[in-house]
């Protein structure tokens, strides 16, 4: 069944959202529950009922959110938000009968008993105010990574996927790739030997970084609700160096290259070493203005020996920086945009798009399965199949958060002077640079601030 955006009313007795919630809470379908028709007596096994289709709803449609939409099956759109209703415009044609709004809060008042999941695909400095709201609700919710702004931002919603009993995932699609999994599988089956390293490398920034702010007032195209978009941030006026895409660069708003893409591929390595928090962290970096994150960094990942593994460093390259080129592969080879590199005691895996091994004969290393797959690799479908019951999400916030706290004590360790700082991850606070610990949380400006969550 395509994506419409026809909404699927629930029928009296058990409540949509209740059957929703129970289904993905157990894990399986509710086959027998009085809300649910027997296909065959309503169309045949390729019909789904209306009780089986999944309510969405998208904060941010004019980017990302549309694309996580038009990937899903199954659902019906029943409502857009965005703050520039111009750049959403796209979003708006192609779901026609969706519910329009500019304000994420009025779009949850008026319509919060249609909207079974909610996409949040702003700019990342309203990810977590967004979330939460949706969370508190009991809307099922996919959040596009980073999963927030700020370090104390993803511990609350770590602690509110505790307390709250909705479907979570963030929106870090390779958690659903078959590549993820084949990785860990030949790290944790000893193919390489015992991993004391790792490197990542990206192509990032693709936006500018490294500018001073706009001198310039520019006029504000009617269109954007420009308090909305600001949230939580401090008053700035208005300029198209902010919005859209380019905010990543900006402090305010995004979280420069490391936000972006380790969000990405640090997931294939938390998962093949299983590396928990790190002890340390340190970034250096190109010039630093601290309105704009730099052009390029390096940040340095110390992570304690844990079970049998040992000691793990990992070390993120951005703006071109990358690591020396590993003996057995060409220049030509060396120079794709992205990839990552375990360092084993007995060789090395790297993967750059595909798997490879050096030497080579490490890759005739048949590793036992250790994983299920997901089987269409739709990271989407994969959400609003866990919110139906019939499968677990694979990135969800227990998994997302911490690795979202990990991603961003690289932008503290930059915005702390590019100083080394020891994470007491259980206390989540600096040891050893106090003064470091008010990067961990911003100030939100009054009426944005975000409640702390009581796990309970």
């Amino acid at each position: 069944m395509p994506v419409s955006s026809e909404p699927a009313r629930p029928s009296a007795g058990l409540s949509r959202r209740a059957f929703l919630r129970a289904a993905g809470k157990t894990g399986v379908a509710l086959a027998a529950a009085p809300l649910i028709v027997p296909r065959n007596a309503l169309g045949g096994p390729g019909f789904r009922a209306p009780s089986d289709t999944v309510n969405v709803a998208c904060v941010g449609v004019g980017g990302m959110g549309k694309v996580n939409l038009a990937n899903m099956n199954d659902v019906a759109v029943t409502a857009l938000c965005d703050v520039d209703l111009d750049f959403a415009a796209p979003a708006f044609e192609t779901w026609p009968r969706a519910t329009r709004y500019q304000d994420f809060r009025r779009m949850f008042d008026e319509m919060g008993n249609d909207i079974d999941g909610v996409v949040i695909a702003t700019p990342d400095h309203t990810h977590a105010i967004v979330t939460l709201a949706a969370m508190q609700r009991g809307m099922h919710v996919y959040t596009q990574k980073p999963l927030t702004w700020s370090v104390w931002e993803a511990r609350q919603l770590g602690l509110a996927a505790q307390r709250y009993d909705v479907v979570t995932q963030m929106g870090n699609q390779g958690r659903s790739a078959h590549a993820l999994y084949d990785v860990a599988e030949h790290i944790q089956g000893g193919s390489i030997g015992e991993v004391s390293e790792a490197h990542v490398w990206t192509n990032r920034p693709i936006w500018p970084q490294g500018m001073d702010l706009p001198s310039v007032l520019k006029r504000k195209p009617e269109n954007i609700d420009w308090d909305l978009y600001l949230g939580p941030a401090a008053d700035m006026a208005y300029d198209p160096a902010f919005h859209p895409f380019v905010w990543r660069g900006w402090t305010p708003f995004g979280t420069g290259a490391l936000g972006d893409i380790a969000a990405h591929s640090f997931a294939f390595v938390a998962t093949a070493l299983e590396l928990g928090p790190p002890a340390t962290v340190e970034t250096r970096s190109s010039a630093f203005n601290g309105h704009a994150y730099p052009v390029a960094s390096t940040t340095f990942f110390e992570f304690p020996a844990r079970g049998e593994r040992g000691p793990v460093r990992l070390v993120w390259y951005d703006g071109g920086f990358k690591p020396p080129r590993p003996e057995g592969l060409s220049d030509d080879e060396w120079l794709t945009a992205n990839g990552t590199m375990y360092v084993g005691s007995r060789g090395a895996l790297l993967h750059m798009g595909d798997i490879r091994f050096l030497p080579g004969d490490l890759a005739a290393n048949a590793p036992p399965r250790r994983y299920d797959r997901i089987a269409d690799e739709s990271h989407e479908n994969n959400w609003v199949r866990a919110i139906r019951g019939e499968e677990n999400a694979s990135s969800p916030f227990s998994f997302a958060a911490p690795l979202t706290e990990t991603v961003l004590l690289g932008v503290v360790s930059l915005l702390a002077g590019n100083k080394k700082i020891h994470w007491d991850a259980e206390n989540g606070r600096i040891t050893n640079l106090p003064e470091a610990n008010r990067h961990l949380r911003r100030a939100p400006r009054k009426g944005w601030e975000l409640p702390a969550v009581d796990a309970g």
